[in-house]
């Protein structure tokens, strides 16, 4: 079998058996809270499955997008996001929940536009990235604009506030930068100047500080700042081997917050065992590795930076979230790719499958050609 064609098959196969995984995840996790504040036990369920058929009709059209075309407007699509960025701030238009305005809400769907900008963001870039590749020593025309647009973007996500989306647009950036062919000592210079601003950002709220303390020392207060985190360790240590079973997770029972969303990897961990955690690692390993013979096998340099930024996109949120829920990380507000209730991160997942499996058949058939 032609390599990028099994890459494509093991690619797809992953992402589908993930998705399948968090359907049924979604809804056991989700069903007893939903029929308490809700009063149905599906309400989740039916809202992610609807999600899922939009996401499937986005998932096609970019498998069979012209990307080479979309190239031409990758401005104004760039602009799009930071108009809708700028939009989903002003009271009234844009949805506040938990002290953020992250979100629009449509006949009882809500959109979250930083998801739709992480994709608009990764195609922009490599886009610019070829353009610009033989003058990326050029800092002045070539990477300070770079950084400007990164900067611009990150910071409107910083005011909505979202953290991690700003620190997770700048890493896969930064990947694009390296592998593009951008000087390291360019990329150290960038990197040192950026960490300064970090710690203040982390530092600038309180209930960061908080996060950055439970982190360290969570059973310092395990009803308090690291209740989150210490029912997450309960969570993943209740599951020993086996797990205690589908559907009887007793964190779920009101304990663990955002349990069908940020901290779905501790049910799986609870319900289904180190084993059941274990294939998950393994699906997103398999996820990744096939997703990297398309990247080093694309046929250009823009469809090799793009296909580059969406995996390093998914491989980097799903490392946070699993390192999140082991205590590895500190507290942030990332879904597990594919697996995690959210509309919006699902939809942005599926078109970024659609996406490298666009570029993986564009691969092929220029080495039929």
């Amino acid at each position: 079998m032609d390599p990028l064609r099994r890459a494509r098959t093991l690619m797809f196969g992953s992402a589908v058996i993930l998705i399948a995984i968090g359907i049924v995840m979604i809804y056991s996790a989700s069903a007893i809270y939903a029929l308490d504040t809700m009063k149905d036990s599906a309400y989740f369920l039916k809202r992610h499955l609807a999600y899922l058929v939009a996401g499937g009709f986005l998932t096609v059209f970019a498998a069979r997008a012209d990307t080479q075309k979309l190239r031409r407007f990758s401005k104004p699509i760039l602009i799009s996001a930071l108009v809708l960025l700028v939009l989903v701030l002003v009271p009234h238009v844009g949805h506040a929940t938990g002290g953020a305005r992250r979100w629009f809400k449509f006949f009882g769907f809500s959109f979250q536009p930083s998801e739709y900008l992480k994709i608009v963001l990764i195609f922009y870039m490599a886009d610019y990235l070829d353009r610009k590749k033989e003058s990326l020593t050029d800092i002045k025309h070539t990477l300070l604009p770079a950084l400007f647009v990164l900067g611009l973007c990150a910071g409107l996500v910083m005011i909505q506030p979202d953290l991690g989306t700003s620190v997770t647009l700048a890493v896969v950036t930064l990947v694009l930068f390296f592998a593009a062919g951008v000087q390291f000592g360019a990329l150290a210079a960038i990197v040192c100047s950026g960490l300064p601003v970090l710690l203040l950002m982390l530092l600038a709220k309180p209930y960061r500080r908080k996060r950055l303390l439970a982190f360290i020392r969570p059973w310092d207060d395990p009803q308090g700042i690291g209740f989150q985190i210490t029912q997450s360790f309960i969570a993943l240590g209740s599951g020993g081997l086996f797990g205690v079973g589908l559907g009887k997770s007793q964190q779920k029972l009101f304990y663990l917050p955002a349990s069908h969303t940020d901290f779905i990897f501790s049910i799986i961990g609870e319900e289904l065992g180190f084993l059941g955690t274990s294939a998950v690692l393994i699906l997103f390993i398999v996820f990744i590795f096939a997703a990297m013979v398309v990247v080093f096998r694309a046929k250009n340099n823009f469809s090799q930076l793009l296909s580059l930024g969406l995996v390093s996109l998914i491989g980097l949120e799903a490392v946070i979230n699993i390192g999140v829920s082991t205590g590895a990380l500190p507290t942030k507000g990332l879904s597990l790719p594919f697996i995690s209730y959210g509309g919006s991160a699902l939809l942005a997942n599926m078109v970024a499958v659609g996406l490298l499996m666009n570029i993986s058949r564009e691969a092929s058939r220029e080495v039929v050609g």
